[in-house]
């Protein structure tokens, strides 16, 4: 049992370090290109921070474990915006730009609330992460309309010698790594957690929705956090919404196109409302001045700890 413990951490290490090398990689390589920070963020940075996600729902769902599959991508929904919108918001009061509120997080909301439509039959099936991938296409598309910010950024500053095409060079090595440090790290945590889930005589749907979904939400958790402190708040608002529709459209798109998820009944009761609450009330809640300070921050936080305790009991 020590050593199933070890090999989840161990996964959980390469996961984030796998996470780190390519959120770095592909940012600075898109700045490189001139692309708007908030574009970045719910695109290039939320992909990127969504391979655990997807890693480690595609080797649960290989391995027959839909709980894990799916818990992992609901819990992280919640966890991005309860903890790490949270815990940004505490470091580092934030301001929101109403284009985001009025267009971006609706979009969140709404995959979110087609997600439980689909999964009402407890199904989630090929026609089901079909439509959501082409949603995500559009999503895609509509993104690059405005992606451009019409000059380009040479990010590695710090060297000023090197010409832009080795820079980006020495970014698709960091990308590349980061996806072969995600892949090893997946396959690590899954296999660990259905052990210890087993061991302990605790459901593969709160493993997925706690333990799992903190593993994989750490990237999210880092890039966010230190964009924040960094004062760059359009990612670390575009990280979170970003990697919200990309866990829906592009994890549960893919996922049962390959094999069908079965989703259990308490989800349906329980915990696709509690993320469909954590969305929404971002509305309400960023209205007021359009900011995120930390008395609100402090408000997610405290309503993320409440459902992960409410889930052990």
């Amino acid at each position: 049992m020590v050593l199933t413990v070890l090999v989840f951490f161990a996964g959980l290490l390469l996961l984030y370090y796998g996470a780190e090398y390519l959120v770095t990689g592909s940012s600075h390589l898109a700045f490189s290109f001139g692309v708007r920070p908030l574009i970045v963020g719910m695109t290039v940075i939320a992909f990127a921070t969504s391979m655990p996600e997807l890693m480690v729902s595609l080797l649960a769902a290989f391995k027959g474990s839909s709980d894990i599959a799916a818990g992992n991508i609901i819990g992280s929904n919640i966890a991005n915006v309860g903890l790490i919108l949270g815990v940004a918001g505490l470091m580092m009061p934030m301001t929101v730009a109403r284009s985001t509120l009025m267009r971006e997080i609706p979009f969140m909301i709404g995959v979110s609330l087609l997600l439980y439509l689909f999964v009402l039959d407890g199904v989630l099936g090929f026609a089901n992460g079909l439509i959501l991938f082409l949603l995500l296409i559009g999503f895609l598309l509509y993104c690059l309309r405005t992606a451009r910010t019409g000059s380009v950024v040479e990010v590695d500053a710090e060297a000023p010698r090197g010409r832009p095409g080795e820079s980006r060079r020495r970014h698709l090595v960091f990308i590349g790594l980061g996806m072969v440090g995600l892949g090893v790290g997946a396959e690590l945590m899954v296999r660990s957690a259905v052990i210890i889930a087993t061991a302990l005589g605790i459901s593969e749907l709160v493993i997925g929705m706690t333990v799992v979904a903190l593993g994989t939400s750490l990237p999210e958790l880092a890039a966010s956090v230190v964009s924040a402190w960094k004062g760059e708040m359009d990612l670390s608002v575009g990280n979170v919404i970003g990697s919200n529709i990309f866990n829906v459209l592009f994890v549960l798109g893919i996922c049962p196109m390959i094999r069908p998820l079965s989703i259990d009944p308490s989800v349906l009761r329980f915990e696709l409302p509690i993320m469909l609450a954590f969305s929404i009330a971002l509305i309400p809640l960023l209205l007021p001045g359009m900011k995120l300070d930390r008395p609100r921050g402090a408000l997610l936080l405290t309503a993320y700890l409440i459902f992960i305790g409410v889930l052990f009991v």
